[in-house]
């Protein structure tokens, strides 16, 4: 197959084409967020259903990206990638018409079938296109404007839901869809495996079905209870169909993770690294996003412009992460990238009620912005690192361990705050001065964390007791998870230490 020079205007219509395809995918993943204030009071549903919302989208992704890499493989990269394209624009527009929580979640999952299809997808085709020796480099501005692409999502997504209502979040991708489609069908080449022969179905549904019982189990835990029969029958299936997976990716002939990828102690390391990385990255797009207008009180206008500081840096910065690594090798990007991350991380957990943003927040977004833009390249390349015939089979491990660690985080994460804030909640407001009855209309909201409505009928110094402790039981449970997210980020440095070396 023909390699692509970076500088050819072919080539840099292809890059575009993959960077609007992959950058709806990620920004569906982060335009939602600002929304979900306006949705969880749309059709009045519990932290439950919101994370259902976001987690709907990241299952699906999570579970099928590893088989629409090896469908890439076989069928053909640009047949598979343009299918994905034409289901997320669909169901975008799906979406928007949504009448219940119920219909939403549904077509989100959709999207994700969709999304699943275009990530893996995008990194073959540039793995299998571009010239080795520019790889770097195109991978780096690849995540550099496909992730700034997502992280304007919050911008974006905030003057949308302020001016014309949250379902005008989905409209945004059908116009970008529809250019990626046209680039694909008419400049990408078509490349695969000749040697592809068969897919794995049973390893497919043993994951799904893996995810979908600790994603379950883990965001209806704090609403039916850790002991509930449900809760633990979830768990139980999903470490069962875990474990089933080890064995049918082990026996079959051509698995969805062939472990021979693995051989290499950079690809463990790059998926380690991602893992615990995606994890804590996502908690700060999520949880962050919620502080912002939930605590904070800013307008999804203002919430979204907070995280511009970070968009601007992980948007121009990261081509430069990606020719630097190039240079110098990946090890000590991957060191230091997550290291600032956690700096930035860590600075966040001093912020209160009403804080200052460009003493607050500021400096943890930029140093979490510069921590993300020397990482992304040398990772996702670290990641593919294997022979040209299982670019695909790479990619989409890659790819699907980020997502899963977005899936277990907001699963993980938001359970652990919803009993943290439950918790804070139910001492604060039990030790006011507010009435048995006034205490109860305050605790039968408590699974709705920030967006719990005072009464009207409270009178103003009633007001003032019950949203102060609300407030701060949205602080306490707020600090517990952004430490935690810290914590993973300095892990990824510890584990790029010992994993990564400087050459690939």
């Amino acid at each position: 197959m023909k390699q692509i020079t970076f500088h050819s205007w072919e080539g840099k219509l292809i890059l575009t084409a993959t960077i609007l395809a992959s950058g709806m995918a990620f920004l569906d993943g982060t335009v939602v967020n600002i929304a979900i204030p306006f949705i969880q009071v749309a059709f009045r549903t519990n932290i439950a259903g919101i994370q259902w919302v976001i987690n709907s989208y990241a299952l699906f992704l999570a579970a099928l990206i590893l088989i629409s890499g090896s469908l890439g493989d076989r069928f053909g990269r640009k047949r598979i990638f343009s299918y994905g394209i034409g289901i997320f624009v669909l169901c975008s527009l799906l979406c928007s018409i949504a009448r219940d929580i119920n219909q939403l979640i549904l077509f989100r999952s959709l999207q994700g079938l969709g999304a699943a299809m275009m990530i893996p997808g995008s990194l073959s085709i540039i793995n299998t296109t571009f010239e080795e020796k520019v790889r770097g480099k195109v991978i780096g501005i690849w995540s550099g404007f496909a992730g700034g692409v997502a992280s304007l999502g919050p911008f974006l997504g905030g003057w949308l839901v302020q001016t014309f209502g949250w379902q005008s979040i989905f409209f945004i991708n059908i116009p970008l869809g529809l250019i990626a489609l046209f680039i694909t069908l008419r400049y990408i080449p078509e490349s695969k495996n000749d040697d592809a022969k068969s897919l794995d179905i049973g390893g497919t549904l043993l994951l799904f079905l893996g995810l979908l019982g600790i994603s379950y189990a883990l965001i209806e835990a704090p609403v039916l209870g850790f002991t509930n029969s449900l809760i633990l029958s979830a768990f139980f299936i999903s470490v069962l169909a875990f474990i089933g997976f080890i064995f049918q990716e082990k026996k079959v002939k051509e698995p969805l993770v062939p472990f021979r990828i693995f051989n290499s102690p950079l690809v463990i390391g790059a998926n380690l690294v991602t893992l615990s990385l995606y994890f804590a990255l996502t908690s700060i797009i999520f949880f962050f996003i919620l502080n912002l207008q939930q605590l904070q009180h800013y307008s999804p206008l203002v919430a979204g412009l907070g995280m511009l500081p970070s968009i601007l840096i992980i948007t121009f910065v990261s081509g430069y992460g990606g020719a630097f690594s190039d240079k110098i090798g990946p090890r000590i990007p991957m060191i230091v990238g997550p290291l600032l991350v956690s700096l930035g991380m860590f600075s966040l957990l001093f912020a209160g009620v009403q804080a200052n943003y460009f003493i607050s927040f500021l400096p943890g977004l930029v140093l979490s912005g510069l921590g993300m833009s020397l990482v992304i390249a040398p990772l996702t390349k670290s990641a593919l690192a294997v022979d040209s015939r299982y670019s695909g089979a790479a990619s989409g491990v890659n790819n699907a361990v980020s997502r899963i660690a977005a899936l277990l985080a907001i699963a993980l994460l938001g359970a652990i705050m919803a009993f943290t804030f439950s918790s804070r909640l139910t001492k604060l407001v039990s030790t006011s001065h507010l009435s048995s009855t006034q205490q109860h209309l305050i605790l039968v909201q408590k699974n709705k964390i920030g967006a719990i409505q005072i009464p009207n009928t409270f009178l103003a110094q009633q007001k003032f007791i019950a949203q102060h402790a609300v407030d701060n039981a949205f602080l306490s449970a707020f600090r517990i998870v952004i430490g935690i997210s810290a914590a993973l980020a300095f892990l990824s440095s510890v584990l790029s230490f010992f994993f990564i070396k400087q050459k690939p």
